[in-house]
């Protein structure tokens, strides 16, 4: 008999992710993947016990996400004493609804089903748009949709898998509760393969949810008011003061890379805006690409309503150029006020938008006056403020405006550090910082010249198309596309 650590196989490589659409005789694969994390139905180490050639095969139906899961395996460990091979279907039981396990021809008939081409996704449709030729759709509806909780019963077992710590949602709660939450769902709109297909196929999904958002008028004397308690009519989530939170947001791997993220987070941000109810919006815990999608949007966001009012730092926040103080002259190097009414217009949390605002100012800064395009730091450590540059002035202001919210951030723990260190904390704090900028520049650099270069393409194909315009049939190719691995730094935090 093989030792034991011979019957234990990687949990990530043995599920196998496959959405599904219907085909003329059965089902076909549209696009196939591993899960990132499964630790929450397998355990820390993610690994399972008992098989070889183990393969869990996840099948969702592309529209109305019906899930089916299978398992197989070369062979299995004969129990003894306590070790015995994990019971993958009980595991994964606490994560998919009971139609999962299913026969499989139960599934494929149910996706093969003529009531497919019926599915419209639930809700109202808040955004459409078009990428290289093809079309998508964003569709918005409350948790207490009974079509949505049955959507998200069938398809959480992905935040699980992607999303680290991610917990799915409860839809047990009661329905005030359930009104606090909208889900986003984001599909591409396809030509169903055959007269019984869907004409939906899933992209991905997010959550968000009302928080009350507590405000008091301070010109007001607050004063009793009579009335019936509780009120006669209940209040509706939607009718009281709140910020708006991201909880899940997800693309799924076939389609990253691509804008789907971006595009999500804008509808959702527009939601927010238009919303006169919802003073902010943030999000729970965001990772590294989280990070950057949000950053990248805000920015794109933020950066006109910056340039119409020439937002910039003043190099000479002083009459007196010798003057000394401890105190950063924020009042006079930025226009606190104007910067406050894009926030407040815009609903961006103030923690965000601070890096949205450090970053587009150290944009305006030449990048010969900075660290990365080779600016003297020793020299510009001696003369801080009186530099000879207005904008080597502008990028000295710049750190010191950076250490200044870093430390009040970080108050806490750099009080407890000598005065020497603090300020080497500081110090290097701020150039991670920078350095995290630098890198979300080159980012959006590329964006750009990749979108200009998609478009050309997508233009250049359309006039030769409407140049040699034929009537004829061919047998298209798949067109799957390809994801794209973008690498950036996570935002640095102090």
């Amino acid at each position: 008999m093989s030792a034991e650590s011979d019957w234990s196989c990687d949990a990530n490589d043995a599920v196998q992710i496959t959405i599904v659409q219907p085909d003329q005789e059965k089902p076909k694969t549209l696009s196939s993947f591993h899960p990132q994390f499964t630790y929450p139905i397998f355990g820390e180490e993610e690994q399972i016990f008992g098989y070889k050639g183990l393969i869990i095969r996840l099948r969702f139906a592309a529209h109305n996400l019906r899930p089916h899961a299978h398992v197989s395996y070369d062979e299995k460990y004969k129990a003894v004493d306590d070790a015995a091979p994990a019971d993958i279907t009980k595991a994964l039981r606490d994560f998919l609804p009971e139609e999962a396990f299913s026969p499989l021809s139960e599934f494929e008939s149910a996706v093969q089903g003529e009531d497919a081409k019926e599915f419209v996704p639930p809700g109202k449709l808040v955004h459409d748009y078009s990428m290289r030729g093809r079309n998508y759709e964003i569709w918005a509806a409350s948790l207490a949709d009974s079509r949505v909780q049955q959507l998200l019963s069938r398809f959480q077992i992905m935040v699980s898998f992607y999303i680290e710590a991610g917990t799915p949602l409860s839809t047990d709660d009661p329905e005030w509760t359930l009104e606090r939450w909208m889900v986003y769902f984001v599909y591409e709109k396809v030509e169903p393969p055959t007269q019984t297909a869907s004409q939906y196929s899933i992209v991905g999904y997010a959550t968000t949810y009302r928080w009350w958002f507590y405000q008091r008028n301070r010109s007001q004397k607050p004063t009793p008011k009579e009335g019936p308690f509780p009120l006669p009519e209940p209040v509706r989530p939607g009718e009281l003061p709140s910020r708006l939170r991201i909880a899940q947001f997800l693309i799924l791997p076939s389609h990253q890379g691509t804008g789907h993220g971006v595009n999500l987070y804008n509808t959702i941000h527009k939601a927010c805006v238009d919303d006169a109810t919802i003073m902010e919006l943030t999000v729970e815990d965001p990772n590294e690409s989280f990070d950057v999608l949000r950053d990248s949007a805000d920015y794109h966001i933020l950066r006109p309503e910056f340039l119409k009012h020439n937002i910039t730092i003043n190099p000479d926040p002083w009459t007196e150029p010798t003057k000394k103080t401890k105190r950063v002259p924020t009042s006079s190097l930025l226009p606190l006020k104007i910067l406050s009414e894009i926030r407040t217009k815009y609903k961006i949390e103030p923690t965000q938008f601070a890096h949205i605002q450090e970053m587009f100012l150290l944009g305006q800064i030449p990048r010969k006056n900075r660290r990365k395009g080779g600016a003297n730091m020793s020299r510009l450590l001696i003369k801080k403020h009186r530099a000879d540059d207005p904008n080597d002035r502008r990028y000295y202001w710049w750190r010191m405006l950076t250490k200044q919210r870093l430390y009040k951030r970080s108050r806490d723990m750099l009080i407890q550090l000598k005065m020497g260190e603090r300020h080497t904390a500081l110090e290097d704090t701020v150039t991670n910082v920078e350095e995290g900028y630098e890198q979300l520049f080159e980012f959006f650099n590329e964006r750009e010249e990749r979108l200009k270069a998609q478009q050309e393409e997508a233009e250049t194909s359309s006039n030769r198309d409407q140049r040699g315009k034929r009537k004829f049939t061919v047998e298209d190719e798949d067109d799957d596309e390809e994801e794209e691995q973008i690498v950036v730094a996570k935002r640095p935090k102090a």
